[in-house]
């Protein structure tokens, strides 16, 4: 099970990895209803190194970004379900609506990004690219989104 950490103890450990020689991998995103979309992402994002560092945001920032009504699942709850996937080692909670400021925390070798977005969409590119990490874009799982669960839900009568 990964562990859930403070943005100042997950950046002294990506410190104590990265002088392990570990290849850390960073992901970020709100993951409100967990669902196979993210589960096959996160084990893809897992793949490309030794240690996958999860950023959730937080409930603030969901709300930022997603609109009234989000996240359905508290910060907390989020964190915790990610935490006990086998492909997740640490788990970090962020008030931001971009992780920038924990990428700058983590440096991680590879920022991973699901396959919704072009490298040109990405707006930390140029931070990761910075300090010598890369980008990956994963392979996206099509018609599985937290939106489209939603929608199912409140069509149900």
């Amino acid at each position: 099970m990964g562990a859930i950490l403070s943005k100042a103890q997950i950046k002294r450990k990506a410190g104590e990895l990265r002088s392990q020689g570990k290849r850390i991998v960073f992901t970020n995103g709100c993951f409100d209803i967990l669902h196979i979309g993210h589960t096959r992402y996160l084990r893809d994002a897992a793949g490309l190194g030794d240690v996958l560092v999860v950023g959730v945001n937080s409930d603030a920032s969901v709300k930022k970004i997603k609109g009234r009504g989000r996240p359905i699942v508290p910060e907390e709850e989020r964190a915790e379900v990610l935490a006990s996937l086998a492909c997740v080692d640490y788990v970090v909670i962020f008030d931001e609506e971009r992780p920038d400021a924990l990428i700058e925390s983590v440096r991680p070798h590879i920022h991973a990004k699901g396959g919704d977005y072009g490298l040109q969409d990405i707006p930390e590119k140029k931070l990761v690219e910075s300090y010598g990490g890369r980008v990956v874009i994963l392979k996206k799982v099509e018609a599985h989104s937290t939106r489209n669960i939603i929608q199912k839900i409140l069509n149900v009568r």
